[in-house]
C-alpha cells in the first residue's frame, strides 16, 4: 500500500473534524500556498491529475512528516522545476534569474479573474462509447496496482481492491485520471457509483450491513 493511500486503514487515530468558527486557514501562509498553486496551475503546464500525482510522489519520509499545505507547496516546487517554469537554482535563491517566457505571462491568472475562474471550474465530462455496466449489476473492483502506468496515479483506493459491490448509478464518461496524470491523454472512461458492504471490506466491522459508496471508473471494474 502506498503511503498516501490511507482510506480504510486502521491505526491512524481518530479523524478530527473542525468545529464551527474554525478559521479556514490555520496559518496565513496556508492561504498563500493555495493561491500560488491556483495561479501556477493556470499556466497550463500540467493538469489536476498531474498535480495530485506530484503530491503522491513526495518521498515517504516527507509525506509522513509534512502538513497538508507543506505537501501542496513541496509538490508544486517539483512541478515548477520539472516543467521548466522555474529552475531549481531559482527556487533555492527565492527569485527568478530573468523575465518569464511570454508563453507563460500570457496565461497568468490576474486578480480580477480569480472569482470567475474558480466558479467556472474544470468540467471533466466527455463523450465515450456505450457503458459496459448498468445500475443493479454486480461487479468486482480490480486491484489498485492495475494502473495505466505501473506504480502510477489511480483513484481506486487500496482498501476497496478486490471487493465485490453493486453498481447504483452511472455518471457518464469523464477524463480518466490514471492516464491523464501521465500525459497519456484524457482517455474518457465511464464513471459509476458502486456500493460495497462493510462486512466485505473489514474483518469485524461495527455495522456489517453499512455500505461504502465509491465512484469508480470502468477500468477498475470487472463483471462477476
Amino acid at each position: 500500500m502506498r503511503i498516501h493511500d490511507m482510506g480504510g486503514r486502521f491505526g491512524d487515530g481518530t479523524v478530527m473534524r473542525d468545529s464551527d468558527g474554525t478559521p479556514v486557514f490555520a496559518q496565513d501562509w496556508h492561504a498563500r500556498a493555495l493561491a500560488v498553486t491556483l495561479a501556477t496551475g493556470s499556466l497550463g503546464q500540467w493538469n489536476l491529475d498531474t498535480s495530485r500525482h506530484a503530491r503522491e510522489r513526495l518521498s515517504p519520509r516527507d509525506y509522513s512528516r509534512f502538513s497538508y499545505y507543506e505537501k501542496w507547496i513541496s509538490a508544486l516546487a517539483d512541478l515548477l522545476a520539472e516543467t521548466g517554469v522555474l529552475t531549481r537554482a531559482e527556487l533555492a535563491a527565492g527569485h527568478a534569474d530573468g523575465p518569464a517566457p511570454a508563453a507563460l505571462t500570457d496565461r497568468k491568472l490576474t486578480a480580477d479573474a480569480v472569482a470567475s475562474t474558480l466558479k467556472r471550474g474544470g468540467p471533466t465530462t466527455r463523450q465515450g462509447p456505450a457503458p459496459r455496466f448498468k445500475p443493479g449489476d454486480t461487479v468486482c473492483l480490480m486491484r489498485a496496482r492495475h494502473t495505466s502506468v505501473p506504480g502510477g496515479h489511480t483513484r481506486l483506493p487500496g482498501y476497496m481492491s478486490g471487493a465485490t459491490g453493486t453498481v447504483i448509478r452511472c455518471h457518464g464518461a469523464h477524463v480518466f485520471p490514471d492516464a491523464n496524470a501521465h500525459g497519456l491523454g484524457e482517455d474518457p472512461q465511464y464513471l459509476y457509483t458502486v456500493t460495497v458492504k462493510a462486512r466485505d471490506l473489514w474483518l469485524a466491522p461495527e455495522h456489517p450491513e453499512d455500505e461504502v459508496a465509491l465512484d469508480a471508473f470502468e477500468p477498475y471494474l470487472k463483471a462477476t
